[in-house]
């Protein structure tokens, strides 16, 4: 009898012959690169420093595109967001020290996100490692305990031999679910030194899936098909696991009616007769879902954000599919199903019955209407315009980012994404300066679509070197900068809580004649212009900058109530 694990795979001829007789003029660095290349990669960001020069000066051996960024943490909001469009492990080439920890705000935001990053940072010679202080440039005690509570694993090497393994295993964990950033860590000799080892084929890394338990979904699947008033919130696990196609067939079957996080924008159709869009920081829509009786939560752990604020109080008995086992019950009792949300949904369709229920989509409608009827009393005319503006300019399918900006929150509520995976924002940390750096990554990852990044004037300063890198590379993004003279939001929130605002107020540049300067085309455009613009700027290929003076207003909150 032939077991699995008796079965060896014989090299080739050709297999042999290449490993006798490895090509000259190859380094450590190579190792890494022809690891990449053999896991699937084909495009690496980052950032060259002095100890990591091996892992560079082999990217001009490889077949690797290779898009460098002016800032390590810009570098890893590109990659989080090609990880994000195209769901592949999106390698960062970091160095040491300074380089790496100025990538931490980015990986952070990766993590919580879920989004598949593969860091590899250079570290201080073999003989530093150990926590020593032999004064090297760059060195830390311990670099990677500055990671270990960022990212889903490390890894460090000592050995060349170990890099294809170490890599590897880092790739696995970034696309294990749920996904998510990961750090690996070469000291300078390692990847400078000259190596005889063959080149690196044939690598797998394939993540293990995460099943369901059969007993967890039956129950599941009988509770929801015998509630009176099912209801489901869709999160960014559903977008992550590419499971909206089987919520919509879930959400039929049920008749229940849908909302998604501002992460899980996109996980189901905006303008479905079900769809209760992504209202959640509004009372009328977290009325409802409490009125549930059965209410079942996919790729969402009900964090501030997903539960108005942790205002909301589920009545009803709630069912939560998550993949990040940190997630699973931390706010509400639930019936937990550690699983990834496409097969966990996969297994509720084929087990749930058929539900009729003619009066969902009423009662959709009607929260729908009373949500509409709370912004209209506010006069906030203006911030609807420029959101709608923003909308029709935006051609459908194409991927817009946005940073932590006014205009942004009001787009997780009430912009419709017009298809899924399609938008992103940095409301997983809530760091500044995601949304134009992350459009560059999304613009190399799927060149077919222009990209739309959306930042204030504040969140702008953060990244506007990475105009030079647009440029650079002809990426197709088109950068709306909404300027309202500073830190808007942070304007609004001290301005509410102590009656004026302190250190919010910005001195900027002219941001027309600075993108110019990058050889760069701006426009400055109105409320009455901007669509037009906009429009234009999209449909002309390469990168441009749409700046609109503006000062925007948030709708009033209902978690203070």
């Amino acid at each position: 009898m032939t077991h699995d694990h008796d079965l060896v795979l014989r090299p080739s001829a050709a297999q042999t012959e290449a490993a006798l007789n490895p090509p000259p003029g190859r380094n450590g660095g190579d190792l890494v690169v022809e690891t990449l290349s053999g896991l699937g990669a084909t495009t690496v960001f980052g950032l060259p420093g002095q100890h990591a020069l091996g892992m560079f000066d082999a990217l001009r051996r490889s077949s690797l595109r290779y898009i460098g960024l002016r800032v390590e943490n810009n570098a890893g909001f590109a990659a989080d967001a090609y990880g994000r469009i195209t769901g592949e492990a999106a390698p960062l080439l970091l160095s040491t020290g300074p380089g790496a920890l100025t990538s931490l705000a980015a990986l952070q935001e990766a993590r919580a996100a879920s989004a598949p990053v593969l860091a590899i940072s250079s570290q201080v010679p073999t003989a530093g490692l150990g926590g020593g202080r032999h004064g090297y440039l760059h060195e830390l005690p311990d670099q990677q305990a500055s990671f270990r509570g960022v990212v889903k694993s490390v890894h460090t090497v000592r050995t060349q031999s170990q890099i294809p393994s170490a890599v590897a295993a880092a790739w696995e964990s970034a696309l294990t679910a749920p996904h998510g950033p990961v750090w690996v860590e070469i000291p300078q000799d390692v990847l400078l030194a000259e190596t005889s080892l063959p080149q690196v084929t044939a690598m797998d890394a394939t993540p293990e899936d995460l099943v369901p338990r059969p007993e967890l979904t039956a129950l599941a699947a009988h509770l929801l098909s015998s509630a009176a008033r099912p209801a489901i919130i869709a999160g960014g696990g559903v977008v992550r696991s590419d499971a909206s196609g089987k919520l919509k067939s879930l959400a039929e079957k049920l008749n229940a009616p849908v909302v998604t996080t501002f992460g899980g924008k996109g996980a189901f159709p905006w303008t479905h007769p079900l769809s209760l869009q992504s209202w959640l920081e509004d009372r009328h829509t977290t009325d409802f879902l409490e009125d549930a009786d059965v209410l079942l939560v996919v790729g969402s752990g009900l964090g501030e954000l997903s539960s108005n604020y942790h205002t909301f109080k589920p009545r009803g008995r709630v069912i939560q599919i998550e993949a990040d086992l940190g997630k699973l019950e931390s706010n509400h009792p639930a019936l937990g199903i550690h699983a990834d949300a496409r097969l966990a949904l996969s297994a509720l369709l084929e087990t749930v019955g058929e539900r009729p229920d003619p009066s969902a989509a009423g009662r959709v409608s009607t929260v729908l209407a009373r949500v509409a009827e709370r912004i209209a009393a506010q006069e906030l005319t203006l911030e609807q315009d420029v959101l709608a503006s923003v909308r029709r300019a935006l051609p459908a399918g194409a991927p817009s980012f946005w940073d932590m900006t006014i205009l942004a929150y009001w787009a997780w509520s009430a912009f419709d994404p017009r298809g899924k995976n399609t938008m992103h924002s940095a409301q997983g940390a809530g760091g500044l300066g995601y949304g134009f750096p992350a459009a560059l990554g999304a613009a190399a990852a799927d060149p077919t679509h222009p990209v739309l990044a959306v930042s204030g004037d504040g969140g702008a300063l953060y990244s506007i070197a990475e105009l030079a890198t647009a440029r650079q590379y002809g990426l197709d993004v088109t950068w709306l900068i909404v300027d309202d003279g500073g830190y808007g939001i942070l304007r609004e929130y001290m301005t509410d809580a102590f009656g004026q605002a302190t250190a919010t107020e910005l001195s900027r540049p002219d941001y027309v004649a600075l993108a110019e300067s990058f050889g760069v085309p701006g426009v400055l455009t109105t409320p009455g212009t901007l669509e037009e613009d906009l429009a234009k700027a999209l449909a002309t290929p390469g990168p441009s900058v749409v700046v609109l003076p503006a000062l925007l207003r948030m709708f009033a909150p209902t978690h203070l109530d």
